[in-house]
């Protein structure tokens, strides 16, 4: 199989030159331009023939062929036409990458059709692994990996660079500024970590603030006492719209169709949560807790109306 070639800043620079091709910044094209880290983020997602890699953002395909070295298959997703003619020149001769031209979303909150079928296609056999490998473009990293955790794809692993502010607030914990809806719906299903903090100067052209490379695996555990996944995404981003406001007063205002202030008030009795509890103070597995019991109680309401 052919090896990958090694694109330094000089090579990339040369490549885009010689296709009269300029780097933009809207569509968040910033390679990674340090071999050793573009090493070691192969490394860190364990990969072997047995592994489906989703690649979001391939660029000048660098990463891409790493990838398909050691990887099954290799679906990689670029928006950019010009870099899709250099992903495919750089992947020549690998037999086991899909390039998709195009969006990696359909919406914020959906995978492109085109990519849905190839995944399908591509963990059809059940022995194969699903990871998500890749120099994420900014602008869609939030969404990209939030799509992958709440699908029903059995993925294994996500190893990323993204912004390192979303990066600490992925990793944050409860009374943090930066403590969210994202935070919680990633912690209750996963584990994260922070491997590496980059500098801009490992990235070409450089970007204007810093970014990380963050590993995270899923928890099997932490899923299993999740009631419904789809209601506990809904409740978070619905707590969490109104951090500052006491949490009593949120829940009475986003169930108002389903449960009476009484029944709010029992609910949060339930969970020893006191009148003046706001979310941004509450642990990952306690609003966890506290999304079940809601949507128990609805479920218990509906069935007695019918």
């Amino acid at each position: 199989m052919k090896q990958a070639a090694r694109q330094t800043r000089t090579h990339i620079g040369e490549l885009l030159a010689r296709h009269g091709v300029n780097p933009r910044h809207d569509l968040g094209q910033n390679f990674l331009i340090d071999l050793n880290l573009v090493e070691y983020l192969v490394a860190q997602a364990e990969l072997d023939r047995d592994d489906v890699v989703l690649e979001v953002g391939s660029g000048t395909g660098g990463l891409t062929a790493f990838l398909a070295e050691r990887a099954g298959a290799v679906i990689t997703v670029e928006v950019d036409p010009r870099m899709q003619q250099l992903t495919a020149e750089a992947v020549d001769g690998f037999s086991n990458v899909t390039i998709l031209g195009g969006d990696v979303l359909k919406n914020k909150n959906n995978f492109a059709r085109p990519v849905l079928d190839a995944l399908d296609a591509a963990v059809a056999d059940r022995s194969k692994r699903l990871k998500l490998v890749a120099n994420l473009p900014y602008c869609v990293a939030t969404p990209v990996i939030s799509n992958l955790v709440a699908s029903d794809y059995s993925w294994e692993r996500i190893v990323v660079t993204i912004q390192l502010e979303l990066a600490e607030r992925m990793a944050a914990k409860e009374g943090a500024s930066s403590y969210g809806a994202l935070t919680v719906w990633l912690a209750s299903q996963c584990r994260i970590e922070l491997l590496k903090r980059l500098p801009a100067d490992v990235f070409w052209p450089r970007p204007k603030i810093e970014s990380a490379m963050i590993r995270i695996n899923p928890d099997a555990e932490r899923r299993a006492t999740i009631r419904d996944r789809t209601f506990l995404h809904e409740f978070l981003r619905g707590v969490f719209q109104q951090r500052r406001k006491m949490l009593r007063n949120v829940l009475v205002s986003l169930y108002r169709n389903n449960l009476d202030r009484p029944q709010i008030d029992a609910l949060l009795q339930s969970q020893h949560l006191g009148e003046r509890t706001r979310a941004e103070d509450l642990a990952p597995r306690v609003l966890v807790n506290l999304s079940n019991a809601i949507f128990e109680t609805i479920q218990q309401t509906r069935g007695a109306e019918r």
